[in-house]
């Protein structure tokens, strides 16, 4: 039977619960374990390369793997339940071992993009208290520029081919270190990866117990800090409880697993795991779900994805708008017949719904439209499989409570355009250590997503428009202020303003107007000093030089009074 004040739930699939119910797992380390268990022989994750698949680990293996860095962090490292471990790799086999294992310690982890600069990894490092890290060896230069400004004490250091067999790590390594002169000298104190692992193993020989951290584990322990903007422009940690991440779990699932053939699905997954999007959708839900995760490190070039997709039996894809658009630019994507997808989930940013409906037409399969915000863990609403629309994010999923205020903080009816509130186990304890942050944005458990949105008369959500005014890049968030202030630390600039506008590749484009101080600067030079402290989506791919900017009676810019002027630059720029 409906329930009248969740009318969508009567577009739910006849097997999706309407409610959510008590938690099945007390914590993520029970739902690992549980998994691995169920799925053990089985192939877990396959490194995809873009010579084709490298090797890779049964559940099996990543449990007990896992086992060995949970017992490497508390016993030989010294960490403490509630410490935080940084993580900061691309899509790689460690990445499952060193993210289970951390949760199965009962340390949090702080999910680091590995593309920061220096500057917005000391910010994220200090903020959230880190005293470890985990990183990739590409990026070891950056680390001994950042580790004596933190408070970092312990690294384990990681390279793409470890977990690999000793003939293909050798192989990678060689080919990364000598062919392709990507890996640096590390200079600063550390441990490898198997290292630590064997460490680990060494302690478990000897009589430790890796199950006895969860036990003081429950719903409300910290799970992860997952680091997003603000309306300020500063970075700061959404605060991921075990309950938050097992609810989404269950909830997307609930939502996906009348399509899934548990046990039996392959997942090529080119979005990076440290973004909230895949970290959910692809990583947890997949492991849980017993499918085989193929971990591409990066899908760019779009070339690097060819031999995986020819060559191996995806049944699922999950992507990005841009992602979806540019494959489909492919020669080799547009012709391949034979698809063996069985669908694709889109998120992170609007999916622009002629890019929905040419992949349909292109691989001859469903793709499906969900939203959510890294404060949601981040599924919040997901379009039924059996009943999508292709305008729509969906409905909320089961035990998700939504809500429409307007700008006198009234709740509207549905049906009528006012700012998304949601409400559900899966939505964040609050801001790190940002009180005043946390209060702006939660209200009585309700998270104000600062999207303006309406709900039709069959309960599936539009979004209208954005309430704050950053900008949606590739799915990545892009804070105006940020960006103004990286802006401002050049000499040559007086004044600057950063706005976005619509693009069909990437979603949006960062574009900013500014005064220069000095008539010789460039758009060039300025965009290269962006680049200093700003990782690449965040910088403007326009630079408009005006003598002045449009500001209110107070002095405060009217971003809103340079949208058009923006859009008319873009177009006349792409001629």
């Amino acid at each position: 039977m409906m329930n009248p004040a969740r009318p969508w739930t009567r577009f739910y699939h006849p097997s999706t619960a309407q409610d959510l119910g008590p938690l099945k797992w007390p914590h993520m380390p029970a739902a690992i374990r549980e998994a691995a268990a169920t799925y053990a022989s089985q192939p877990a994750f396959t490194l995809g390369l873009p010579n084709g698949s490298q090797g890779g680990l049964t559940y099996a293996e990543v449990d007990r793997l896992s086992d060995q860095f949970a017992v490497y962090l508390r016993e030989v490292a010294g960490f403490k339940a509630g410490d935080r471990l940084a993580i900061q790799m691309p899509n790689c086999l460690a990445y499952p071992v060193v993210v289970f294992g951390t949760l199965k310690a009962g340390v949090i982890m702080v999910n680091t993009n590995p593309l920061y600069t220096a500057a917005e990894m000391v910010h994220q490092f200090s903020d959230s208290g880190a005293t470890g890290l985990v990183v990739i060896d590409l990026f070891a230069p950056k680390v001994a520029e950042v580790l004596p400004k933190t408070a970092i004490k312990t690294v384990v250091v990681v390279s793409i081919a470890d977990l690999l067999s000793p003939f293909k790590r050798l192989l990678v390594r060689a080919v990364q270190k000598y062919v392709k002169k990507m890996v640096p000298p590390v200079t600063f104190a550390h441990l490898t990866l198997p290292a630590a692992l064997s460490a680990g193993a060494e302690r478990i020989n000897a009589g430790a117990d890796p199950l006895l951290y969860a036990r003081t584990l429950t719903h409300d322990s910290v799970a992860a800090l997952q680091y997003t903007g603000g309306t300020t422009g500063v970075a700061k940690g959404a605060t991921l409880s075990h309950g938050n991440l097992v609810a989404n779990t269950i909830q997307s699932l609930e939502m996906w697993k009348p399509f899934l053939r548990l046990g039996d699905e392959v997942m090529l997954t080119a979005l990076p795991l440290y973004h909230i999007f895949a970290f959910t959708a692809n990583l947890m839900i997949f492991f849980v779900a017993g499918g085989r995760n193929i971990l591409a490190p990066s899908p760019r070039p779009l070339s690097n994805l060819k031999t995986i997709f020819l060559t191996e039996p995806v049944t699922w894809f999950t992507g990005v708008n841009t992602l979806f658009a540019g494959l489909m630019h492919e020669p080799w994507f547009m012709a391949r017949t034979d698809w063996k997808l069985r669908g694709s989930v889109a998120g992170g940013m609007a999916l622009v719904p002629v890019i929905g409906e040419r992949w349909e037409a292109m691989t001859k399969t469903p793709i499906y439209q969900g939203y959510g915000l890294t404060e949601t863990s981040p599924v919040a609403t997901l379009n039924p499989f059996q009943r999508p629309k292709r305008a729509a994010i969906g409905v909320p999923v089961p035990g998700t409570d939504v809500k429409f205020v307007n700008a006198d903080g009234e709740t509207v009816a549905f049906g009528e355009v006012g700012e998304l509130w949601i409400k559900g186990p899966q939505v964040m304890q609050g801001y790190w250590q940002r009180p005043d942050e946390t209060a702006r944005t939660l209200h009585d458990g309700w998270l104000a997503t600062g999207d303006i949105a309406k709900m039709d008369d069959e309960g599936y959500i539009e979004i209208v428009d954005r309430k704050k005014d950053m900008i949606l890049v590739s799915g990545f968030n892009v804070y105006p202020n940020e960006v103004e202030a990286a802006l401002a630390d050049h000499p040559g600039v007086v004044d600057s303003a950063v706005v976005g506008v619509p693009d069909d590749e990437t979603g949006e484009i960062v574009v900013a107007f500014v005064v220069k101080k000095d008539p010789a600067l460039t758009e060039a030079v300025l965009r290269q000093h962006c680049k200093q402290t700003l990782t690449n989506y965040k910088v403007p791919r326009l630079i408009v030089f005006q003598d002045d900017l449009p500001k209110s009676n107070v002095g405060k810019v009217l971003r809103k009074d340079l949208r058009d002027a923006a859009m008319r630059a873009y177009l006349e720029r792409r001629g």
